[in-house]
């Protein structure tokens, strides 16, 4: 009789086993991943809050100043479609630059720059709180509020932040889970199939990241850091430049234009 049920159960266990192992190399790779795709989107925030407080104020500034200029052509020539148009046009990107810029101009612009410590802190948090890492609606529900958090505590570069609500989750009621070999591996398997899952949805992100402007902005930042020029504070020189063009002309009368 207890041999039978050894024979029964062996498989199951050698299974379980077998699961238990791809589930922790899993774990593993979710969490690299999810640490790569919180880095990248903190590093494009960052340089986007850069290059908006150096380059989008005074693009702002600059269109507002084509738009005058634009609306003061069309004044001199009411009659003139081609300048009525331009004018019209020119007014609506600077209102459409305008509201951009006021929309994030209160944005810090400091630099991400996650220290090793603070990247295991994260990998930590991943590999014990992750959302896929339960079939339970519940704890992914709870997971998912506490993984928001870690998120937010590493953009903010905030270690202590993250190991809290690791432990706060650790400690919770939630936390724990039933017994038995054949509960066990259909929980191990469906663990399986929501990290996998978790893992095509960061690869999709990952990829739209790549493809984005603001990754060949970043692509041309780094480069020029590596030639220990600002290519962000470049950028802003040149048109704050064109700023200055732009005021002198408004300054020349309209008889002094035509000559």
């Amino acid at each position: 009789m207890a041999d039978k049920q050894t024979r029964n159960t062996k498989p199951e266990e050698r299974e379980l086993a077998r699961k238990r192992q791809e589930a922790e190399r899993i774990e593993a790779e979710l969490a690299e991943c999810e640490l790569r795709l919180a880095t990248l989107r903190a590093e494009l925030r960052s340089l986007e809050n850069r290059y908006l407080n150096l380059v989008g104020a005074p693009y702002s500034e600059l269109d507002e100043l084509r738009a005058q200029m634009a609306e003061r052509l069309a004044a001199e020539e009411p009659t003139n479609e081609r300048l009525q148009r331009a004018a019209k046009e020119a007014r609506a990107q600077a209102n459409a630059s305008r509201a951009a810029f006021n929309e994030k101009k209160d944005s810090p612009a400091k630099n991400f720059s996650p220290s090793p410590q603070l990247k295991s802190a994260y990998r930590e948090a991943a590999k014990r709180i992750h959302p896929d890492l339960t079939a339970d609606p519940k704890d992914r529900e709870r997971r998912q509020e506490l993984m928001a958090e870690v998120n937010r505590a590493y953009q903010e570069n905030d270690e202590a932040r993250i190991a809290k609500v690791v432990e706060k989750y650790e400690t919770s009621p939630e936390a724990v889970s039933g017994e038995g070999a054949g509960a066990e591996l259909v929980r191990v398997i469906r663990k399986i199939s929501l990290m996998k899952n978790r893992l095509g949805e960061i690869e999709a992100e990952m990829r739209a990241l790549l493809n984005s402007d603001l990754y060949l902005l970043k692509i041309q930042v780094d480069d020029a850091n590596e030639q220990n020029r600002d290519a962000i504070a470049g950028m802003a020189a040149k048109v704050r430049q064109r700023i200055a063009d732009c005021k002198e002309r408004l300054q020349v009368p309209a008889a002094e234009r035509v000559h």
